[in-house]
């Protein structure tokens, strides 16, 4: 079904009307995260329908043996899941004895659910009718605390409306869960103790094999009409288990109301033996404020992400929706404020592809948190990958190659390669050069070079030793190819010559060789570190060159464009325009075999290239390998409408643009892949960020000065967007006359726009 349920607000997501069979999809739309951790919109009561139940800490995770038919040499040993966390949310609802379950409800009326993004809370409201015919009102509030990001707040409130009533909460913890990603339905969680006093409870837990403690903790308030009521509650617990029963007795029309907090502590940050202690002081901060003032800081801490990272658009609430919730599950995924923790693909909404680290941080994530944060966060990111050196060098010498060369890994969560598919996992090597970009194109934004003498020219000399090493000579074409390799587009698999592999490959072996000489010549010692860290040498120096200056690239005279790989022609070349919409999509419909065999392109692979490399190329051969390639893509990866909308925009194709910009942004909100119920695809979500900014704003660093190509769609009446480039924020407004430019900050900001030299001083509004 098309997610059409959802309806258009400019900050929130609203849904009107229950319907079980929309449940899993909406609770991963609501999901809610802080950086810290994250849970999807599961239900606080219980609900016996078909759920997905999910939350998670952040950097917990369980290396599941990799389940595989036939063992290859250098397999991964495991695929890294993220975890269902013990759950802290649940509230059982008891009236009269019987089980508020909206699933098995007599009637269930004026349900609504909202997500306000503007905020950072999620909350429900219904009037339901329970099996014994007591009708209740019932309105929920959750948030997951910016301010103490160990910190959740649930407000819940109940109203009989056609009679007296008794009524229990039963708030509790379980640590008695499972996942809904697993190879071997191994037990995953390990309880340790169940312990309670107060009206607080505490469960300590380890993870299996990796021993990640934990401490999932709550602490509960009533109320009454507003008024705070002490019930001394009746406990119960078990080897998994906490629970109070807070009971009372309710007249028609009272509003009987638990305020519930809960969260996780987990001995990446805390004493492991000191846990409860430390759960009964974050349990005092976040009381002591009280659910309001907690909800009162949120909505601040919320207002100060959005001062900086907002677009607006005018004139079209869907774009306008879309582009919001991509920002907002950004922000409630990654906050930069840790080194050891990066932005998994589903973020915290599900548990496909492990939660783990790809290459979509380096290739669509790190753009985002430099413009929209301080550039320490992205260089954080960067930090990350420098840490995982050792384990980049590891896995390349799994697979034979020797001599510090790094391959760094296709999944991981800690650095170890944890993704089993052999013709991923082996072939698709590429995600090599994502990382020496990221570090190139940091460097070009922030003009921050630090990074490189300090951690980042070790990790260019690793990636260039790997692809010296992976590349072949060719006797017959008198040049190196790179042979077996699956590029961007995974609809084709050991393929030799993969043109962005063979191009991105030389392209780092030359930002290697020019970082060396830059470091020797500018940062003696850390030249002298390196060298003696490394042992490079002049002769390896230029075996690499002799690689790099004799690599091939598959080309096509006929069509004069560089060909995807060595056999795209031998194809039957019929674009997606001529293919059988029922065959859509077609990863759902083909065998294996025939999508191999296909055209067809899940995703950007030459124009991937033509969009990193874009200034390397002429417009006109931008646009020719535009139109050879779009025809044959049938976009079923979430990573590639950004990538097309903004080559699109480069091209003056402003309607096909605007087309591929709403895709990314309403792919979720619109389920285009029939997936959402899976989780979110989170890093995706930045692309679209990078749709407005780099596609229409036309936003691109050259030669040490941000320029800007302004354009707008037909369908909107303006947009803006902030950036912070080398400290400096600048605000930029688009109408369909004109282009203002506001600068914050001390100093003149020199700008191009559409070529021209433009100087914006700080606090003036400039027109162009």
């Amino acid at each position: 079904m098309n997610l059409d349920y959802i309806i258009s607000n400019p900050w929130s997501i609203i849904e009107e009307g229950f319907n079980p069979d929309q449940v899993k999809a909406s609770e991963s739309l609501f999901s809610i995260g802080n950086g810290a951790m994250g849970q999807r919109a599961n239900f606080e009561e219980a609900y016996s329908g078909p759920t997905f139940q999910g939350s998670y800490i952040a950097g917990v995770y369980y290396p599941d043996k990799t389940r595989v038919g036939w063992w290859k040499n250098g397999y991964p040993e495991y695929f890294a899941k993220v975890l269902n966390a013990p759950n802290w949310i649940g509230i059982n609802v008891l009236v009269n004895n019987e089980q508020l379950d909206l699933f098995n409800s007599k009637s269930v009326k004026n349900f609504r659910r909202e997500l306000n993004m503007k905020e950072g809370w999620l909350s429900r409201s219904f009037i339901a009718t329970l099996q014994n015919d007591v009708e209740v009102e019932i309105s929920t509030k959750r948030f997951l605390s910016l301010d103490i990001d160990e910190v959740g707040a649930i407000d819940f409130n109940i109203k009989p409306l056609n009679t007296d009533a008794e009524i229990t909460f039963q708030p509790y913890l379980d640590s008695g869960i499972t996942n809904e990603d697993t190879n071997w339905d191994d037990k995953f969680w390990d309880t340790l103790s169940v312990s309670h006093e107060n009206n607080q409870a505490f469960i300590q837990a380890k993870t299996m094999k990796t021993d990640f403690y934990t401490c999932t903790f709550m602490e509960s308030q009533v109320f009454i009409d507003g008024k705070s009521v002490i019930i001394e509650p009746n406990i119960k617990a078990d080897a998994n288990y906490a629970s109070f029963s807070y009971r009372h007795n309710v007249k028609q029309n009272e509003v009987y109301t638990i305020h519930k907090f809960g969260g996780y502590l987990a001995d990446r940050n805390h004493d492991k033996n000191n846990f409860v202690n430390e759960a009964k002081s974050v349990l005092e901060k976040a009381t002591k404020l009280s659910f309001s003032k907690l909800l009162e800081n949120q909505k601040n801490a919320w207002a100060k992400i959005w001062d900086m990272s907002d677009i607006t658009i005018d004139g079209d609430v869907k774009a306008q929706q879309g582009i919001r919730f991509n920002i907002f599950h950004l922000n409630q995924t990654y906050l930069g404020t840790d080194a050891t923790l990066n932005i998994g693909p589903k973020g915290f909404t599900g548990e496909k592809y492990g939660g783990s680290t790809y290459w979509d941080t380096e290739a669509y994530c790190i753009p985002f948190y430099m413009a929209t944060k301080d550039q320490s966060v992205a260089r954080t990111l960067l930090t990350y990958r420098y840490r995982h050196l050792e384990k980049a060098i590891e896995n390349a010498q799994k697979l034979g190659f020797k001599n510090g060369a790094a391959l760094y890994p296709m999944v991981t969560m800690n650095g170890e390669e944890c993704h089993n598919e052999w013709e991923i996992t082996f072939e698709e090597i590429h995600r090599n050069g994502a990382i020496a970009f990221a570090i190139f194109n940091y460097y070009r934004y922030t003009g921050d070079y630090s990074y490189i003498p300090e951690m980042g020219l070790e990790v260019l000399i690793g990636i260039a030793r790997f692809w010296h090493q992976r590349a072949t000579f060719s006797t017959d074409k008198n040049k190196y190819v790179i042979l077996g390799v699956t590029g961007p587009n995974e609809y084709e698999n050991n393929i030799n010559n993969n043109w962005y592999t063979n191009y991105i490959a030389q392209w780092c072996i030359n930002y290697a060789l020019e970082n060396i000489e830059k470091v020797k010549e500018g940062f003696e010692e850390d030249y002298r570190r390196i060298s003696g860290k490394t042992k490079i040498s002049h002769e390896e120096l230029a075996h690499w060159k002799k690689v790099a200056d004799n690599m091939y690239f598959p080309y096509s005279e006929k069509y004069n464009v560089y060909l995807q790989q060595d056999g795209f022609l031998d194809k039957e070349l019929i674009t997606v325009a001529d293919l059988d919409k029922s065959q859509r999509p077609i990863n759902q419909k083909w065998s294996w075999d025939r999508i191999l065999r296909s055209p067809y392109i899940k995703q950007a692979d030459t124009l991937q290239g033509m969009y990193f490399f874009e200034d390397q190329f002429t417009t006109e051969e931008l646009e020719r390998h535009f139109d050879f390639y779009e025809p044959f893509t049938v976009h079923e990866s979430s990573l590639s409408p950004c990538v097309h909308s903004i080559q699109a925009a480069k091209l003056d194709r402003m309607e096909q643009a605007y087309t591929f910009y709403l895709r990314t942004s309403r792919l979720d909100l619109d389920d285009y892949n029939h997936e959402v119920h899976e989780g979110l695809h989170i890093t995706s979500m930045a692309g679209t960020w990078m749709s407005i900014v780099e596609g229409f704003g036309g936003m691109r660093v050259k030669n040490d000065t941000l320029t800007f190509e302004p354009k707008i769609p037909q369908q909107w009446e303006a947009y803006s967007f902030k950036v912070n480039f080398r400290n400096q924020i600048l605000k930029v407004s688009v109408n369909q006359n004109e282009t203002q430019f506001e600068l914050e900050g001390d100093t003149e900001l020199q700008i191009l726009v559409n070529g021209e030299s433009v100087t914006i001083s700080p606090d003036s509004l400039v027109r162009v």
